[in-house]
């Protein structure tokens, strides 16, 4: 092995260490398909109140006070009121593939996700990576959601294995 690759590879492993020991790069509980976004810790979709997106029309933020588990998940809400609406129904308001960036499910594989980049259509909430990847996924909803559920089951499958 030449010297520039062992740099290159001492480079990747310090850097997936800081990574690691900053809470930016977890491995996923055995069993758990949510997004949870290491760097806030274990809580579903970065630790936003899902129940927001329907009854305010956008992303807040969720607060350990109010939390719930759920499919081996920590769900975070900003008021007992939401926390309760999700406990009795929580597959009105979980989010679509998990929680991933919905247009990279539609490509066959996972991203993280913006909670500022989300949709409802049709009564199921939608996340992506970015605005500029849900204008993307926005050029054709139907079809992305289509190819979203034909990948999903076998990403989902990989994700519970790992």
């Amino acid at each position: 092995m030449s010297q520039s690759t062992r740099r290159l590879f001492t480079v990747f492993g310090l850097t997936f260490a800081l990574l690691a020991a900053a809470g930016l790069v977890r491995p996923a509980t055995a069993g758990n398909i949510w997004f949870e976004g290491g760097v806030f810790g274990s809580a579903a979709i970065r630790g936003y109140d899902v129940v927001a997106y329907f009854t305010q029309g956008k992303p807040v933020e969720g607060k350990s006070d109010y939390s719930h588990k759920w499919n081996n998940t920590s769900w975070r809400f900003a008021s007992a009121a939401h926390r309760d609406l999700f406990a009795a129904n929580p597959e009105k308001y979980a989010p679509q593939y998990g929680g991933w960036c919905a247009w990279a499910v539609s490509q066959g594989y996972t991203a993280s996700i913006d909670p500022a980049a989300w949709r409802i259509v049709d009564g199921k909430l939608y996340l992506n990576y970015s605005k500029s990847v849900q204008s993307q996924w926005a050029q054709d909803i139907p079809g992305l959601i289509s190819k979203g559920n034909t990948n999903w089951p076998g990403l989902k499958q990989k994700l519970a294995a790992k």
